[in-house]
């Protein structure tokens, strides 16, 4: 079983994998801003760690990553501040994977997002396109990072019932329930048929664990 660190660990994804990863036996930190947030943390059987992603500099990642197997970035500023964008998603992103490759850290797990690539098409003008720029900066970074790399770029995200299915490469917006983005993160831990891979998925037909597998 592995030590798993979880950044972003009171996001909606993460609180639905937190309990996926410690029923398969993994010890599960999830890397939290708001020391409120602690006892939804620790409900779900993973250990809250009380860290600002946004401040803490490599230093300091390297000393949070150091004596786990794999690193998990569920983490995001959740659009609005373009700075806090670029300074999240991008910059603290980035600072993880060196502060894993640092620490010897080879397994990095990135949620991203379907639209995730260097022409990802978002107008400059656009309110979200501080996100979709910053995302796929740290996406590229983390490709080139050599790291034992896996990029999960799900489509729009509900509050769905989880259906234990998905698509691969699916057309349109994808729209898929997080729990079921939950559990591909959960498998792609498990399966390292999918380092050195970015999977786009949605909402489908076909069993997580075959869908992913390479």
């Amino acid at each position: 079983m592995a030590r798993i660190l979880i950044f972003g660990g009171h996001g909606k994804v993460a609180l639905l994998l937190e309990p996926l990863l410690v029923a398969q036996g993994h010890t599960v930190t999830a890397v939290i801003r708001n020391v409120a947030h602690e006892a939804d943390v620790a409900a779900t059987g993973a250990q809250p760690l009380v860290a600002d992603v946004e401040t803490l500099d490599l230093e300091q990642l390297i000393n949070v990553v150091a004596g786990n197997d794999v690193v998990v970035w569920s983490a995001g500023a959740g659009g609005g501040n373009p700075s806090r964008t670029y300074a999240v998603d991008r910059d603290a992103a980035i600072r993880s994977m060196d502060a894993a490759a640092a620490a010897g850290v080879q397994r990095y797990v990135m949620v991203s997002w379907i639209g995730s690539r260097a022409d990802h098409g978002v107008d400059r003008g656009d309110s979200f396109f501080p996100y979709a720029d910053a995302k796929w900066a740290a996406d590229a970074h983390l490709a080139s990072s050599g790291l034992d790399w896996t990029i999960l770029a799900p489509g729009t995200l509900t509050l769905d019932a989880p259906t234990g299915r998905v698509a691969i490469d699916p057309q349109g917006p994808g729209a898929v329930p997080r729990a079921d983005v939950a559990a591909v993160v959960a498998a792609s831990i498990a399966d390292d048929s999918t380092i050195a891979r970015t999977i786009r998925f949605g909402g489908g037909d076909e069993v997580i664990g075959h869908a992913i597998a390479g």
